[in-house]
């Protein structure tokens, strides 16, 4: 069974650097890559994101939470964590937190599979581990809820 209600989700595979968006819609179980956000300032990447949030009209946010192999947490995952809350704050949407730890591995198989190699992977890597993120809660659930203060689920 798919989880994740009625209208638009958007999600993010966070990184310092780049971003990987994907959009799906739970009711229908369809995911796909939508976009890299990139940026030389977190206003920058935030202003870019509230495009896609106008476009889109997500009724949640899910974002990767990155962790070590054994399930423990470390720098990105507080850093992940810190940019759910700053998406919550500033468009007062619910954010999911969910497993990531094999996204970017299952993205990269993908995308070999469509022999997408070299420079052209790595554009579209990012989106497509967001999506695989997206699928994984859609399919399985969120580890963690966040709005405006958190709660296992």
């Amino acid at each position: 069974m798919l989880k994740g209600g009625k209208g638009t989700t958007l999600a993010f595979d966070f990184g310092e650097a780049r971003i990987g968006v994907a959009q799906g819609d739970a009711e229908v179980g369809l995911t796909h890559p939508l976009a890299t956000v990139t940026g030389n300032s977190n206003e920058a990447k935030f202003e870019a994101i509230a495009k896609l949030v106008e476009e889109w009209q997500p009724v949640q946010f899910v974002v990767g939470l990155p962790t070590h192999t054994d399930g423990t947490e470390h720098e990105l995952t507080r850093l992940s964590r810190k940019f759910g809350r700053r998406l919550q704050g500033r468009f007062n949407l619910p954010v999911y937190w969910v497993d990531e730890r094999m996204s970017s591995l299952y993205a990269e198989s993908l995308l070999d599979e469509a022999q997408v190699f070299g420079r052209k992977q790595k554009s579209v890597l990012d989106q497509v581990a967001a999506q695989a993120i997206l699928q994984g809660f859609f399919e399985g659930g969120a580890t963690e809820y966040f709005n405006g203060r958190e709660e296992a689920v």
